[in-house]
């Protein structure tokens, strides 16, 4: 399939650039049946059976955006002044190193110096396409206390080129099942939960697994070939642990459904669907979910209205049929729902 064939057009009013308070107010739409129904993610529970089991990504978003200066260095035998630079931490590699994406990235080259603070700096050992790799002289504890000193909530383009990212994003960018630190954007299907929502699935009887995705500022890059086949996803960290796999072994051999919370878990489970036996499984996933995909797991999706022409919305694509994707973000436009991160909800039954 061309690219061109998951493009809509969405106007700039539709792009929520803060979210709705409290979160739990966001609208929802809900598909099942080839049927929607326009809601609210504070009623997500009605939709729900007792022994259905939740999948939510515990990943915790970190001050991944830096600002600082390119130290001046010697090129072709002539002094080469300091260049003003942003770094967007991407992927942890080891302790000390990291994948990144910088701005500008032709300002940098193998060797040179960052210097963000005091006390941060890092040395850039490789450029290569839109990424870099970059070695701290912190790790650790250390290294992020430094972080949430001076870093900041590494918001999307299409947010962060609208207005500045302040104090207040980084509660608003951070998920209520957040505990492992590594992502460096949102799982943002969970910004919506809050503890009263938790309670009134906990109070239906739907169970509520945890796995990781740390996700990656990659999330954000555009699909650029149009033969959607030839893309290659970018690789993320991520776990499912045993006991979330005999969750959610015992939840689907007693009939229950298995509700992705966001398209990071959805991603994840499927990964290890791949997996035979199905077993605890930590490690990179690039896996591409487009048209054809055979869902292995995972029956429902809650999710956000996601850009034209993304990844997102090819895996939105896959899991409910091309023709509903487009009468689902139809209807969404039509209503008046908020797209993308900050953005309303959704939640998509899959056909068996």
């Amino acid at each position: 399939m061309k690219i061109s064939e998951f493009n809509y057009h969405l106007p700039d009013d539709c792009i929520a650039l803060r979210p709705v308070s409290p979160r739990s107010q966001s609208k929802m739409l809900v598909y099942r049946q080839q049927e929607l129904t326009d809601s609210k993610i504070n009623h997500i529970d009605q939709f729900f059976n007792a022994g259905d089991r939740l999948i939510v990504n515990n990943t915790k978003v970190i001050p991944a955006a830096l600002e600082g200066l390119r130290k001046p260095r010697t090129q072709n035998g002539q002094s080469v002044r300091a260049v003003k630079i942003a770094l967007n931490l991407d992927r942890q590699i080891s302790p000390h190193q990291w994948l990144a994406m910088a701005k500008p990235m032709r300002r940098l080259k193998s060797g040179d110096c960052l210097v963000f603070s005091a006390d941060l700096q890092c040395k850039v050992e490789q450029v290569q396409g839109r990424f870099c790799k970059v070695k701290f002289n912190l790790a650790g504890d250390k290294f992020f206390l430094e972080l949430a000193a001076i870093g900041l909530s590494p918001l999307p383009p299409y947010i962060a080129s609208k207005r500045k990212v302040d104090a207040q994003d980084k509660k608003d960018y951070q998920t209520v099942f957040a505990r492992k630190s590594g992502a460096v954007a949102a799982p943002t299907a969970s910004l919506h939960f809050d503890e009263g929502i938790l309670n009134k699935l906990d109070s239906k009887g739907v169970d509520i697994s945890e796995v990781t995705l740390h996700v990656g500022s990659g999330t954000f890059l555009p699909i650029t070939d149009d033969n959607i086949t030839r893309h290659q996803m970018h690789s993320e960290w991520g776990e499912v642990s045993a006991a979330t796999v005999a969750e959610i072994v015992a939840t689907k051999r007693n009939g229950g459904k298995i509700i992705a919370v966001g398209t990071t878990s959805l991603r994840l489970i499927e990964t290890v669907a791949r997996r035979s036996p199905l077993e605890a499984w930590s490690g990179l996933t690039d896996l591409f979910i487009q048209p054809g995909f055979e869902f292995r797991i995972v029956d429902a999706l809650v999710t956000n209205f996601h850009l034209p022409k993304s990844s997102l919305l090819v895996l939105v694509s896959a899991f409910v049929g091309h023709n509903s994707m487009h009468k689902i973000y139809q209807h969404a436009l039509n209503q008046g729902y908020r797209f993308l991160s900050y953005g309303d909800s959704s939640l998509l039954f899959r056909e068996r």
